[in-house]
């Protein structure tokens, strides 16, 4: 391999100097050396108990070395557990962090990703800062959250991309999101394994990217294997390029830019990511980079063994093209010529046989680091409770089972502690002395509180936003009337859409059917033509990508509105919505959010779909999204007005029987707010509560009509708001008036309303104020059956609550 005077990397690009090129190689050697030390001292760590669980990069390094080198600032990435070698790379990643990480280490400032919070080698960088504002995203290298789940980092990849296409059509941004864009030049880059190619979302992702002609670039790692399953069992064809042809752009048809290399061959790689770059980030359109020939020394994980699956003869193959060891003969074949007789080399064997030394050592150093870091915090608390435990064995010296204890302690977390073994014995030593009354004990019950406090605080926090900008802190405004003329539901949503769109310029509205005919209840009406098709667009039918270009674009400061058309249809998107968005905050420790409003419509009308309240679900799957349910279009429009001032993600169930019912249009349109987390009691009675949200609340109000011809005082109260639920407890200052409670609820029996329930009765102890047991009516187990007497049979009807309560006023 000979090279005279200069040498190239890219023939479109200057030259490299020797010099330039040798510092170059070297640094990526020893990073390359480093990240595959840390890999192999990462799964040691595991084996010998040290860690729970070990994934790792190794056999990735070189393309990710590659791939670095064209990640500028202001860049995404958008990927899996393997990039460790990648993060590293872009500075965003030290050995101490990620030893931090495999151990679980909780302090945010040892390990920034996620607190201790995330399994190892998921990776993230902070985009906000401790009070959960923004940083400066341009100034930084950025990367969204990784998830677990198989191909769930592609549908947020769309938004990140399409942000930048946003920014540069939207010139108007330029001067008040200067933090999150400049002039839309940067990409989004996405990294997926080859087996994770066979999941839908990876296709709907790819689909609408070549629709949308934005700047991605997306590696795919492949090794041959998902786990124990090789790429015959994956895929059509072994070769993926080949499955992707049909995506391919032309000179007649528009597409993506499909690249195929070698992953151990680092000057085609270092090539392949130039060529990528300018097409994506100066022609806007996808690139897929085909990575092959790649390797996994260690197995896919720590919970197997590759031996187990893979041949003698692929073992074999896996160690004589390890991509570092290809690199190295490379290094070491270089011939740089000076002239016919004479040449220079970037480094011969002991050079590198040094790197690897020091690589090995500085790796090693780095975990020590970690783990003393990781034990300091618990041997603190243990000594705290040890000495503690001390004074009480002091006080009771006949109880001979308190030193067992001690001693217990004392064994436990010598060699592999965890806080988990300090607050077990701590509370068990408690429980057992149930009827001490002395100092030690009372010192022990506070040491106990106070430090479970903190824990939570490590555990438990910022589900929700926390900066001053938390939708529960936004104070309502109500709305304003003229006079009582009234117009249809959907057009208090038209018009307040209308003005919010005025009134934030970053705000998008998209989904199915949105654009061109402002969506199929009419609540955009005339949007798209008013304000552009970068504001207000239609898509395709694709749920989960729909959903992760709201999370993508909300990630980079701009405010979307996504629609997803029917409640029902929320069943497509609701991974995305648990695994990646509900959790995002959480998993992060604020370090990344999303406020992303999902806008949908449903509960109740006639037919097996297009009529579900399954809010059971969907409450349980999507803490740390707020799920509202709005009685009519004002309140709905009213969330949306709050939420676009506030920084939560959300879900707007909208009444889907509710857009030709008449209501007052409100003259301070887009300013009025609902607030979140707030009941809202619709009518005063002192017989009964009636709890109820969203289409059933007139069937509700149509009951206490009925129920006041008998003389009973019903007294109605809107939830409004499932998640959060009832702040001010106002349910329960109904109850202590009233004594009884029924709730009337569209949903399964044992759904919405159990949570109802449970939130009433245990967290509100509204039971202390019962006369007689508390009542649910709910829809029937199975789905709506279609026309108007499916309707009447199978869900809550006024002549239910009517007969239920007449019940419910005998029994008591």
């Amino acid at each position: 391999m000979n090279y005279n005077n200069k040498t190239w990397i890219d023939d479109d690009e200057p030259y490299f100097d020797f010099d330039s090129l040798k510092k170059m190689v070297i640094n990526d050697y020893k990073l390359a050396r480093i990240s595959r030390e840390t890999s192999i001292l990462g799964r040691k760590e595991v084996l010998n108990g040290r860690a729970k669980f070990g994934i790792f990069g190794d056999g990735k390094e070189i393309p990710q070395l590659a791939m670095a080198k064209v990640f500028k600032n202001g860049d995404y990435r958008s990927g899996y557990y393997r990039d460790q070698t990648f993060m590293m790379a872009i500075g965003v990643l030290t050995v101490k962090n990620f030893f931090s990480q495999l151990y679980a280490h909780s302090d945010i400032e040892a390990e920034p990703v996620s607190s201790g919070r995330m399994m190892t080698s998921h990776f993230g960088t902070r985009f906000l800062n401790k009070d959960g504002n923004w940083k400066n995203l341009i100034q930084q290298k950025n990367s969204s959250a990784d998830i677990s789940s198989t191909a769930a980092q592609m549908p947020r990849l769309l938004g990140l991309a399409q942000a930048s296409k946003i920014y540069k059509e939207l010139k108007n941004l330029k001067k008040t999101h200067k933090m999150f864009s400049h002039n839309g030049n940067e990409v989004a880059f996405g990294t997926i394994g080859n087996a994770s190619i066979s999941e839908g979302l990876f296709w709907e992702t790819l689909n609408a990217a070549s629709v949308l002609q934005i700047p991605i670039i997306l590696s795919i790692w492949d090794d041959e294997y998902g786990i124990s399953v090789p790429n015959k069992y994956q895929f059509s064809k072994q070769n993926i390029s080949d499955i992707l042809y049909g995506f391919h752009r032309s000179k007649k048809e528009k597409g993506i830019e499909i690249i195929r290399v070698h992953g151990y061959n680092y000057i085609d790689l270092t090539k392949t990511y130039l060529k990528a770059d300018k097409i994506a980030r100066n022609e806007h359109v996808p690139v897929i980079i085909h990575v092959t020939n790649l390797t996994q020394p260690q197995g896919h994980s720590t919970s197997s063994s590759h031996e187990r699956y893979k041949s003698k003869e692929r073992l074999e193959w896996e160690m004589n093209n390890d991509g570092i060891k290809k690199f190295r003969d490379w290094i070491l074949n270089f011939r740089f010529e000076i002239n016919q007789k004479n040449y220079c080399k970037i480094a011969n064997v002991g050079f590198l046989d040094q790197i690897d030394i020091e690589a090995k050592e500085y790796v090693k150093n780095e975990k020590e680091k970690a783990w003393e870091a990781f034990q300091k915090p618990i041997f603190k608390i243990k000594n705290e409770v040890l000495s503690i435990l001390d004074q009480i064995q002091n006080n009771h010296a006949e109880k001979k089972w308190i030193k067992k204890y001690i001693k217990e302690l004392y064994n436990t977390t010598k060699n592999y502690p965890t806080k988990k073994s300090v607050f077990c014995i701590a509370r068990k030593v408690l429980y057992l002395l149930s009827e001490d009354k002395s100092d030690p004990k009372n010192c022990l019950i506070e040491w106990v509180r106070k430090k479970y406090h903190e824990e939570q605080e490590n555990y438990s926090s910022h589900l929700y936003s926390i900066s001053e900008k938390a939708s529960v802190k936004i104070t309502e405004v109500f709305p304003v009337y003229n006079d009582d003329y009234k117009v249809d539901g959907r057009i208090v949503l038209r018009e307040n859409f209308d003005k919010l769109l005025e009134l934030h310029p970053d705000l998008l509205i998209f989904g199915e059917d949105v654009g061109k005919i402002g969506d199929v209840n009419q609540g955009l009406e005339g949007l798209q033509k008013k304000y552009g098709k970068i504001r207000v667009f239609d898509t395709g039918i694709r749920e989960s990508t729909i959903l992760g270009q709201g999370i993508g674009l909300a990630m980079r400061g701009l405010r979307p509105i996504v629609e997803i058309q029917y409640i029902d249809y929320i069943l497509y998107a609701l991974q995305i919505m648990s695994d990646d968005l509900a959790c995002l905050q959480y998993r992060t420790k604020g370090g990344q959010k999303a406020p992303v409003i999902i806008r949908t419509r449903g509960h109740r009308l006639e037919g097996i779909w297009h009529s579900g309240s399954p809010m059971g679900g969907i409450i349980n799957y999507l803490r740390g999204i707020l799920v509202l349910v709005p009685r009519n279009m004002v309140k709905a429009a009213g969330f949306y007005n709050t939420l676009l001032y506030g920084d939560d993600p959300a879900l707007v169930v909208e009444c889907l029987n509710g857009y030709r019912i008449k209501e007052k249009l409100p003259k301070n349109l887009g300013l009025f707010r609902t607030p979140i987390g707030i009941v809202e009691k619709t009518r005063t009675g002192e017989d009964i509560t009636m709890i109820t949200y969203g289409s059933t609340w007139r069937i509700v109000s149509e009951a206490a009509e009925e129920l006041s011809k008998m003389n009973i005082d019903s007294e109605i109260i809107d939830i409004q708001s499932l998640l959060p639920f009832d702040l001010q407890k106002d349910i329960v200052k109904s109850l202590q008036k009233t004594n009884r409670l029924l709730i009337i609820d569209e949903d399964v029996p044992g759904g919405a309303s159990a949570y109802i329930l449970q939130k009433i009765l245990e967290e509100q102890n509204g039971y202390y104020y019962l006369d007689s047991p508390p009542v649910t009516i709910t829809a029937q187990e199975h789905r709506p059956p279609y026309g108007s007497d499916g309707d009447y049979f199978s869900k809550p009807s006024v002549e239910n609550i009517v007969e239920k309560v007449l019940t419910i006023m005998n029994d008591s």
